[in-house]
């Protein structure tokens, strides 16, 4: 049975927070527990908010792997992962004032959890890859599109995956960014992240710096 992700109240984010970064997902791992042990896959995903309680995640898998064939025992869960960086001690001044430091990661991950469901449908394989190559293409200079493809090669390639749609049941987030640290300390992991040309992990560190978790 799937537990609960460890989650300290100063990791914890708003709900609308996490409604974004579930909003922002792209791709994760599919992990499910079968008679034979636990399963899992990397796959692209599609965020659905408007069908059902919670919504849904689409993606899909080759025929090939047998993930889809093993039904799930219980829920399934899809874990996504932002920016994660080593936080090095040396960028801390409390260092130099008590030596009490070590080293950590930080990270933010989201978990959800929801009955999974299998479509070997091409019609349906057919609607989701399309709006994945959408999702994905939209803004490029010449986006590709799926019928820029031969029908029949096309085809073929969707005889090759089935779809899967996660009916979300929860979702879990956990944003750990330093929030537990002094000014002080924070401002020198944001300092070491750009220096090692972690921009957007530096970022997470300042948008997150001692914001309250729900009450």
């Amino acid at each position: 049975m799937m537990g609960d992700m460890y989650i300290p109240r100063h990791f914890s984010v708003p709900d609308e927070e996490a409604t974004a970064m579930l909003s922002a997902v792209s791709a994760g791992d599919l992990v499910t527990a079968t008679d034979d042990g636990l399963v899992a896959t990397f796959l692209p995903l599609l965020v659905d908010l408007t069908t059902g309680e919670h919504g849904r995640l689409l993606g899909h898998l080759a025929r090939t792997n047998d993930q889809w064939r093993r039904p799930a025992l219980g829920q399934a869960l899809v874990i996504a992962n932002g920016p994660d960086s080593y936080v090095s001690p040396s960028w801390y001044p409390s260092k130099a004032e008590h030596g009490r430091v070590v080293p950590t990661w930080n990270y933010a991950t989201v978990h959800v959890h929801g009955t999974l469901t299998i479509h070997d449908d091409p019609a349906w394989v057919d609607a989701l890859v399309r709006q994945l190559t959408d999702r994905h293409e939209a803004g490029r200079p010449h986006p590709w599109s799926v019928d820029d493809a031969p029908s029949r090669f096309h085809a073929g390639q969707l005889r090759a995956i089935v779809g899967i749609e996660l009916s979300i049941s929860r979702v879990e987030v956990k944003v750990k960014m330093s929030q537990n640290r002094p000014d002080a300390d924070i401002d020198g992991v944001i300092a070491g992240l750009r220096a090692d040309d972690q921009a957007e992990a530096a970022d997470l560190v300042e948008r997150h710096r001692h914001r309250p978790g729900p009450q």
